[in-house]
């Protein structure tokens, strides 16, 4: 199993993404095509642990940068590091495609290199979003800002199919996000997808407010990408904020305070390891032919080794063979029973 890597793409390429490349191979048991420019390698060779058993050096002449439009990346960049990366997998020398470059020019080129899964309309970004009771699937997280009700019904699909075959929730519970639980709230969208979704047999759950979100009440929660998008952002910052806040209520408290911040030190590094996005790798596209994996565009080497091991495992899960099967069975007017075990229980959230 080899898999392409945009060594060029992120804030902190090519050290960090070279680091975490070179993590995966030892430990994932995977090979790795590095797409990248030779000179910029070279000066981190040495320290990201250049050269290793299982990764191979593929030269591109350009990067995409993050300012980039995507679709002129598509005609002026066509020997970038994400372009040749994408190209791999296209004729077959890789498997996955991992970036943490430009979003948009990475779902540009994944479109453009491998296509959508037949039956599939839109492909959709399943990110993963920390609750209390660990995390959940929200999609899409950025690559479709307005949809339509059956797009939406795609979405729950290919999460719900996510969470079951690479995750291993079985039944996962599925949720609309809205501005109220009930059926007849939000835009004529969601009333329509709302009837979309109770008639499948996903194990749907009716609508979830932005505020329940942290709280696991769905395994997978839907939505448009603009909204998903909005949501992690104001998520990211927010927890930055408290971390922030938290510190300065500390260091501005007496020596009684700052003991008892000192004790619970490990349960404050815990609290960051669950919020950290390094510790669930990148979101998943799904509803392409190959799996291409986006990371956060501050990629450290955990986040680029758990990326990889993302991708991976949809490998090993033929997600996409799955979420093919699935629409084909869609087309053909069946009902969606992937799940044979679950029923088409419909309970409610709240």
């Amino acid at each position: 199993m080899k898999i392409a890597v945009d060594a060029m793409g992120g804030d902190l390429a090519p050290q960090e993404i070279v680091k975490g490349a070179v993590q995966a191979a030892t430990s994932l048991g995977v090979e790795i095509a590095l797409v990248g420019q030779p000179s910029e390698l070279e000066a981190v060779a040495r320290e990201a642990g250049l050269p290793a058993p299982g990764v191979e050096i593929v030269a591109a002449s350009q990067k995409v940068e993050m300012t980039d439009h995507p679709s002129s990346v598509l005609r002026q960049k066509k020997d970038s590091s994400l372009a040749l990366a994408a190209a791999l997998v296209q004729k077959g020398d890789a498997e996955a495609l991992v970036s943490a470059g430009n979003t948009g020019a990475t779902m540009a080129f994944s479109l453009f290199s491998f296509g959508r899964l037949p039956g599939v309309e839109r492909p959709a970004i399943a990110i993963p979003f920390p609750t209390t009771r660990g995390f959940c699937v929200l999609i899409d997280g950025g690559a479709n800002v307005e949809v339509k009700p059956r797009y939406l019904l795609q979405f729950a699909q290919m999460g719900s199919l996510y969470a079951q075959n690479v995750l291993g929730w079985s039944n996962p519970k599925v949720a609309l996000l809205n501005i109220g639980f009930e059926p007849e709230k939000g835009t004529p969208t969601l009333q329509e997808a709302y009837k979309l979704l109770t008639a499948s047999q996903l194990n749907f759950v009716g609508n979830i407010e932005s505020r329940d979100l942290p709280f696991g009440q769905a395994e997978v929660v839907v939505t448009d990408g603009f909204s998903g998008n909005l949501i992690l952002k104001l998520a990211e910052g927010l927890g930055i904020a408290i971390m922030d806040m938290l510190k300065a209520e500390i260091a501005g408290s007496g020596l009684d305070v700052k003991l008892g911040a000192y004790l619970a030190r490990s349960a404050f590094r815990g609290l960051k390891t669950r919020i950290s996005y390094e510790e669930y790798g990148g979101a998943l596209l799904l509803g392409l032919n190959h799996p291409t994996v986006i990371c956060h565009g501050s990629s450290r080497a955990r986040a680029i080794f758990n990326a990889i091991r993302v991708a991976k495992e949809s490998l090993e899960q033929d997600v996409a063979g799955k979420i093919a099967a699935l629409m084909q069975l869609e087309s053909q007017g069946v009902k969606n029973s992937y799940d044979h075990e679950a029923g088409s229980d419909h309970n409610r959230v709240g």
